[in-house]
């Protein structure tokens, strides 16, 4: 195991965890207030009410892919190979979704990059620390 690209990708997916939880909070916990959802392009309360349910659910989504993916970092140092599996289940999934993302809004491509790029980087250091 190479502990510097384990690392390297470790403090990657420990930044795609805490993008994740920014977005949980904004669309499970702040959604109702105005500076929050015209980040996501709504014009105004009424469009804000209308996809808060939706809202509120896909923050959920974002948590639990954070959690996976942080209780994989966790457990990194307890056990190596059950860790490693979890990191990359959750950052695949976060890169996964990311590229749902890209593939389905040409308006949201930059967003999706923005959401993809760090679980691709640590996705792409662990797998080399796993095989070095």
């Amino acid at each position: 195991m190479n502990t510097p690209l384990l690392a390297t990708g470790s403090v990657f997916v420990g930044l795609a965890v805490l993008f994740h939880l920014y977005i949980f909070s904004l669309e499970s916990i702040t959604w109702t207030r105005p500076r929050t959802w015209r980040i996501f392009g709504l014009t105004s309360q009424a469009e804000a009410d209308t996809v808060r349910p939706m809202a509120f659910n896909q923050g959920f989504y974002n948590l639990f892919l954070a959690i996976g993916a942080a209780v994989g970092l966790a457990i990194l140092a307890i056990d190596l190979s059950a860790g490693i599996a979890l990191v990359l289940f959750g950052a695949g999934s976060m890169l996964l979704a990311a590229l749902v993302l890209f593939l389905s809004s040409k308006v949201n491509r930059r967003s999706a990059l923005i959401q993809g790029l760090p679980p691709l980087v640590g996705l792409v250091f662990v797998l080399l620390a796993a095989v070095a």
